[in-house]
């Protein structure tokens, strides 16, 4: 079901109200049966550019392996339709403090248990800056299809993070190598995931290549930080693959 906050505005295509915090607004989708008293695993999930928060719920909900997973997702509105990441053209906000005030008012809401943030596309990108920048918070991430933006930071201040990205190597919306937008820049997938090796105390050699589904993914299990990290990628462009929700899920329920 989709929660109502009393007196927030509504959200363009998306049937009930959405919640406010500073600076923005959200959307959430509580587990059905949920007894209104266990702790709930909390996944942020972000939309990319040119979509919503009304828009990638309607979208995602309609994969059973998220809507019957029994966890609480919560879908952040991006301003104008889009991020201002580390990098991003947009500057209009600042995303890291619109987080915080998300997860402070979610966390008053209802009773959070592990956290896990993850996204697609520029959403996938901001899902990388959370981790990044307030992976003390979480308990995993596993965005797709997005990266870190140039300027690369040179190391998560915040330390390690597990981690588990999503690509399709022909993607040409967000290459592996990156691309200039306008006068901004993706970033390189492979320098992103150097940064996270560097985070988890993993060895620039991954420990084993595990194949699931169309995506092959080399897997660093042996970190120094006991955090997991993995790069799963397939041959298809901008876009996941078919039960990849269901895999990243399985994913988290594992760590």
């Amino acid at each position: 079901m989709l929660l109502s906050g009393c007196g927030a505005p509504r959200c363009a295509g998306v049937d009930g109200a959405c919640y406010t915090v500073d600076d923005g607004r959200y959307l959430a989708e509580v587990p059905a049966g949920w007894d209104g008293e266990a702790a709930l695993d909390v996944v942020f999930f972000f939309h990319g550019y040119s979509s919503s928060a009304g828009g990638i719920r309607d979208r995602l909900w309609a994969d059973p392996d998220a809507s019957g997973s029994g966890r609480l997702f919560i879908f952040p509105d991006g301003r104008d339709e889009t991020w201002a990441h580390v990098g991003s053209p947009s500057a209009a906000r600042d995303e890291l403090a619109f987080f915080d005030a998300v997860l402070a008012d979610v966390s008053a809401r209802w009773p959070v248990g592990r956290l896990f943030v993850s996204g697609f596309s520029q959403g996938g990108s901001m899902a990388w800056d959370i981790a990044c920048y307030r992976g003390n918070l979480l308990d995993g991430a596993f965005p797709a299809s997005g990266a870190f933006w140039e300027p690369l930071p040179e190391r998560c201040a915040d330390g390690a993070v597990a981690l588990r990205h999503t690509h399709g190597l022909g993607d040409q919306t967000v290459p592996m190598a990156g691309r200039p937008i306008g006068a901004s820049m993706q970033g390189d997938v492979y320098e992103g995931v150097a940064v996270w090796r560097e985070a988890n105390g993993c060895a620039a050699a991954p420990d084993a290549e595990v194949v699931e589904g169309p995506s092959t993914c080399a897997v660093w299990s042996s970190c120094s930080s006991s955090r997991p990290l993995w790069l799963c990628l397939h041959d298809g462009g901008h876009r996941t693959p078919e039960g990849w929700m269901g895999r990243n899920l399985a994913w988290i329920d594992s760590l």
